[in-house]
């Protein structure tokens, strides 16, 4: 029995993980020795670009073992089929048709006409992204740290950033950084282009007219755009006066500058300037409704994505309206997309809700730490409460299962929803009363 496209390469994620795992118990890649649950979780929080942590991440590995944990990031961020065309098309060597259909499915793709041009595309636009980020970064890093140990810095933090991983090397994260402008234009703006998705930014750099912009581009756009100014903008006002966050800030403008990082990291990349255990319970819930919305399509975020959430938006919209079809930017979005979003976000909030019923079995601690902690591994987030390890045996393995699910499943749920099937016996139709 020949096991379809997304399992096999869910199956290639499994074994990244218990590779990188692997990896990382070895005497030369931790400071102090770490047990294999503590090395399968770091692996899988960096195939899954999650970033949760046991420990401080810069303190507890060497420099070999920050290396591991960096290429497990580019790894899982841009996926593990892109890698192997690159790495085929740089020998010269053709690429098969069954190697097209299941980098189809790591894309996430429903085509597999210009997958080649697609991959390119995502290469040139890792290297200039990534190139620049490690340029900028290293003006802050290399005058505080020398050369050697500043350019890694620089490299480690880009990698980490444009994969929406939220790894860092420092225990505070970049709170020491809250009021640096360099660090909260920067890091922001890789884990923004990251978060769009690869199809975004390589037509948003080929086309570079509104006009000529895919109806997923413009969604995506406006969708971005909307997210940023409503998280910024609230978590401002609910933290403001909050002495555990912005209210403990020396300044005006290193709280302005801690809204706008917070707020733009919140959907998909992890990193923080502010203590996240601080925060109200309000802006908790703010976050972890975020944290569930995500990034884009194709891109190095998680959750149910920017576009799932405006089609349901779109959705709901329509049915108060009484209208019969979805209309957006002089487009139509048919009936079969939405029930694919219906289905998508329906599987998405029962393992979130049913991760976090298994987690406070066997953790009892504050419920909204532990639906943060567990919403932040499904968007593969890694922003987090201080839960993480305070978790046992069991509620790890839930949080590792979350954070697989959360970067993996969706190629699984995407493949079962691709696959028509016409019924064979035909049924007369009926009301349901609903409400």
């Amino acid at each position: 029995m020949q096991l379809p496209p997304p399992a096999l390469l869910a199956g290639l994620y499994a074994v990244l993980i218990v590779l990188g795992g692997a990896l990382l118990m070895l005497p030369a890649a931790t400071a102090l020795p770490i047990t294999w649950s503590d090395a399968i979780f770091t692996a899988a929080s960096a195939v899954t670009v999650t970033g949760l942590v046991i420990s401080d991440t810069g303190s507890q590995f060497t420099l070999i073992g920050q290396g591991i944990i960096m290429l497990l990031i580019q790894l899982g961020g841009l996926g593990l089929m892109t890698f192997a065309v690159l790495l085929l098309s740089m020998l010269g060597l053709p690429v098969t048709i069954s190697q097209r259909i299941f980098l189809r499915e790591d894309l996430n793709q429903t085509s597999i006409s210009d997958l080649l041009v697609l991959v390119r595309g995502i290469l040139k636009t890792v290297l200039a992204c990534e190139l620049l980020g490690v340029t900028l970064l290293s003006g802050v890093f290399v005058p505080e740290f020398g050369w050697a140990e500043g350019l890694w810095q620089a490299l480690f933090h880009t990698v980490s950033a444009f994969n929406n991983a939220g790894f860092a090397l420092f225990p505070d994260s970049l709170s020491r950084y809250v009021g640096n402008p360099i660090v909260n234009l920067t890091i922001p703006a890789l884990f923004i282009f990251g978060g769009l998705g690869f199809i975004v930014v390589t037509e948003a750099y080929g086309k570079r007219s509104w006009r000529a912009f895919s109806l997923h581009t413009k969604l995506m756009v406006v969708g971005t755009l909307a997210l940023i100014v409503w998280s910024v903008l609230t978590f401002a006002v609910l933290e403001w006066t909050n002495p555990a966050t912005l209210g403990g800030l020396a300044s005006t403008g290193d709280r302005l500058w801690a809204s706008w990082f917070q707020g733009v990291t919140t959907r998909t990349a992890g990193f923080n300037t502010v203590d996240i255990g601080g925060i109200h319970d309000s802006t908790s819930m703010m976050f972890m409704s975020l944290m569930v919305i995500g990034g884009g399509s194709t891109s190095t975020a998680g959750g149910i994505k920017v576009t799932t959430f405006i089609v349901l938006l779109l959705a709901t919209v329509a049915f108060f309206r009484r209208s019969q079809q979805l209309h957006v930017f002089g487009r139509s979005i048919g009936a079969e997309e939405v029930m694919k979003v219906l289905a998508l976000t329906m599987v998405s909030l029962m393992t979130v809700l049913v991760a976090i019923f298994l987690v406070t079995l066997s953790h009892d601690g504050n419920f909204i730490d532990l639906a943060f902690e567990v919403t932040s591994a499904f968007g593969t987030v890694g922003l987090s409460r201080g839960t993480t390890g305070e978790l046992d045996g069991f509620g790890r393995a839930v949080i590792i299962a979350v954070m697989f699910v959360g970067r993996v499943g969706p190629l699984t749920l995407g493949f079962f929803l691709a696959t028509r099937s016409k019924p064979r016996v035909g049924y007369p139709a009926s009301k349901v009363y609903l409400g």
